[in-house]
This record gives structure tokens, sequence and C-alpha cells, in this order.
């Protein structure tokens, strides 16, 4: 059977990933931009500003609002060290109490608040994430520096988790021999591999364990 072709910014399979966060990649930066192909200029460079919603009682579902619209991510598998995660909802601000109280809440695995109202606002929703006692709205700005190797979407990327700096690099693919083929030709064997999720919890103080090379 013939492998998927990957192609940035379209829409494929649920992929694997690697993926790590921490001060400095700048070594493998270099290497993954040598050896890059050519990509659409698109992806040379992308900004965007997000809100994740982390929860202190759930780590294998991932929560972002981007541009007035919510995604939220499930875990599926680790297979070879390699995340898989599928789509699980997506919604659009105002959203429904009955949205929030049957796919949103219940992805945050926590008490849900009153809700009183049909529908909510996105600043009513984040008020009501911030005065939840086990969950946070964290600031995500990402300036992404988009390339491909060995058919695997990768990119660099300079990360603001609520103005702490920090940079992530990563391989994607539906290919799992690919991605790894593309670790180690980018000398990132045996470097963790972490999601935004857990790497957000670990900056903003809700997890105790470290990034890839503090």
């Amino acid at each position: 059977m013939s492998k998927e072709k990957m192609e940035i910014g379209a829409i494929s399979k649920p992929r694997f990933e690697f993926r790590s966060f921490g001060q400095c990649f700048d070594r493998a930066h270099q290497r993954m931009a040598r050896l890059s192909v050519p990509v659409p200029e698109k992806v040379w460079e992308r900004s965007s500003d997000e809100v994740y919603i982390i929860s202190a009682a759930n780590d294998i579902n991932n929560t972002k609002i981007r541009d007035g619209k919510m995604d939220i991510k499930t875990y599926v598998q680790t297979v070879k060290g390699l995340e898989q995660w599928n789509p699980l909802m997506k919604g659009e601000f105002p959203i429904s109490a009955q949205v929030l109280k049957e796919e949103v809440f219940p992805a945050f695995m926590v008490e849900m608040p009153e809700l009183t109202k049909e529908t909510y606002t996105y600043d009513e929703f984040i008020d009501m994430v911030r005065n939840h006692p086990r969950l946070a709205a964290v600031r995500v700005h990402k300036q992404r520096f988009g390339y491909m190797i060995n058919d695997t979407i990768c990119e660099v990327g300079n990360v603001l988790i609520n103005g702490a700096k920090v940079v992530t690099i990563n391989s994607e693919s539906t290919e799992i021999e690919d991605i790894l083929k593309t670790i180690k030709e980018l000398g990132l064997e045996g470097v963790e591999n972490i999601n935004y999720l857990q790497a957000i919890k670990r900056i903003i103080g809700m997890s105790p364990k470290p990034l890839a090379n503090e």
C-alpha cells in the first residue's frame, strides 16, 4: 500500500507527532532548514495568537481557541514514542450552554459551573474559566517556520506562553518511520517528546517537570 503524500496545511488522516520544547534548538533548526525540500511561501513564516484552556484534571484533551473558534483534540495512542491525536470537537462563539455542558466541560474533566444562560460569548466563557479553581486560560503567541523533510511536516516555533519565551520543534506525519528518520537526521534522538498541553503546564507551574534543555 502506498503511503499518503503529506501536504502542509492539508487535512489528512490522523498524524503521529514528535514535538519538544526548550530554550534553544539552533543546531537542529539549521539542519532542518538545510534538509528541507522547498515548501509553499505561505508557510515560510506564520504567526498566531491563541488561548489554551488548561485543566489540572486533564492530560488527554487539548483545547485551544484561535480567531474565535474552539478546537479540542483528544489523545489516541503512543506508538514508538510518537503521539497520535484526533479532533474531538470544533465550536464557535457565541457558544451554547448545551455544547459547554455536553462537550466542553466533560473534556476538561472538572466540575462544571452553573450555567444560567442559553449562550455564552468568548469573554463570558473566558471569565468562567478564570474563575474556576482547576482551570487556566493561557495566552500563547506562535511564530512558526515551516519545512518538510522525509515527507514529514516540520516546524520550529518561537512561542510566548503568558509572555515566557520558549522554542518548539516538531515533525509530524501519518508515517511513523518517516518521523523517526527525521528525528535521527536532526540530532533529536533521546529528546523528550511532549505536547503543548504538557509544556504549558510546566511553564505555568501546574507541573513540576522541566522542559527539554533547561
